[in-house]
C-alpha cells in the first residue's frame, strides 16, 4: 500500500495520527449511516411491491371496465361524454423524511368522483369506468411517489458506499502505512542517535 510522501517528523506523524483517528470515526458514522439507509430502502422496496401488486388489480378492473363501457355506449358517444368530465386536481409539494433525510415529494388531492355528464345520456358502465380509473390513477401517483423516495435512497446508499470504501481501501491504508513509516524512521533515527551518543562518550572518556 502506498503510503503520503512525507518527512518523517515527529509532528508529521501527530498530523497522520489526526487524520487516521479521524478516518475511523468517519468510517464508523458512515458504516451506520449507511446500514439505516439500506434498511430504510429495503423497506420502501417493499412498498414498492405492495402498490405494484394492488396497481396490476387496479389495471385488471380499470380496462376491462372501459371495453364494456365502449361497447355498450360506443366509441364516438363514449368521447363526446368524457369532453363533459373535468377534475381539479390539487398539487403540492411536501417534504418526507427517510432514514432521517429530509426528501422532495408531492402531495396530489384528489376530487371527488361525480356524474358530470347528463344523467340522460349516462350509462351505469360510464360510472363503473369513471371510479376505477380513479382508483388506477391514485395508486399510480402513490406508487411514483414511493419509487422517487427509493430512487433517491438508492442513490444516497451508492453515494455513502462510495465514501466507505474510500475510507476502507485508500484513506485509512494510507494512513497507516504512513504512520508505521514514520514511527519506522524516527526510532531509527533514535536508536541511531542513541549509538552515536555512546560512542562519543566512549571516545571522550578514552581521550
Amino acid at each position: 500500500m502506498a503510503r503520503e510522501p512525507i518527512a518523517p517528523t515527529k509532528s508529521n506523524l501527530r498530523k497522520v495520527k489526526d487524520r487516521l483517528a479521524t478516518a475511523k470515526e468517519g468510517y464508523g458514522l458512515l458504516e451506520q449511516k449507511r446500514e439505516i439507509l439500506v434498511m430504510e430502502l429495503m423497506r420502501q422496496v417493499e412498498q414498492v411491491k405492495l402498490l405494484e401488486r394492488e396497481l396490476d388489480a387496479r389495471v385488471a378492473a380499470a380496462y376491462p371496465a372501459l371495453k364494456r363501457m365502449l361497447i355498450v355506449v360506443g366509441r364516438e358517444r363514449a368521447d363526446r361524454l368524457s369532453r363533459n368530465i373535468q377534475y381539479q386536481f390539487d398539487l403540492q409539494e411536501k417534504k418526507v423524511t427517510a432514514a432521517g433525510m429530509n426528501l422532495p415529494s408531492l402531495k396530489i388531492k384528489f376530487p371527488e368522483a361525480s356524474l358530470k355528464y347528463s344523467p340522460a345520456n349516462s350509462f351505469a358502465e360510464c360510472d363503473e369506468t369513471v371510479l376505477e380509473f380513479f382508483k388506477l390513477l391514485k395508486i399510480l401517483t402513490e406508487l411514483a411517489a414511493v419509487r422517487t423516495i427509493a430512487w433517491r435512497l438508492a442513490r444516497e446508499v451508492r453515494k455513502t458506499q462510495r465514501r466507505v470504501n474510500a475510507l476502507e481501501k485508500i484513506l485509512i491504508p494510507t494512513a497507516q502505512e504512513t504512520k508505521a513509516y514514520i514511527e519506522s524512521s524516527l526510532e531509527e533515527r533514535e536508536r541511531d542517535a542513541f549509538f552515536s551518543s555512546k560512542l562519543l562518550k566512549k571516545k571522550a572518556g578514552k581521550a
